[in-house]
């Protein structure tokens, strides 16, 4: 049986802030990758897959600012 420790660890706010911004960078990066691998694999059209994933990435990094406002504001 396994004991699991009575007193929490503490989080320092380096390891607090290395896992938000790799969080947020999955967040910025998956949806255009996903996309493009879909479009990609469904339809068996590289040109048109790459296309869709470059105009998705660009317009979730034209709202990177609005975004990462957000997050700042839910997490505070």
């Amino acid at each position: 049986m396994r004991k699991f420790p009575s007193e929490k660890k503490k989080i320092t706010i380096d390891i607090f802030t290395n896992r938000v911004t790799i969080s947020m960078a999955l967040l910025f990066a998956l949806p255009s990758l996903g996309l493009f691998l879909g479009i990609y694999y469904i339809f068996d059209n590289l040109l048109i897959g790459a296309i869709f994933g470059f105009v998705v990435h660009f317009v979730i990094l034209a709202f990177s600012s609005r975004i990462s406002k957000r997050l700042d504001e839910i997490m505070n």
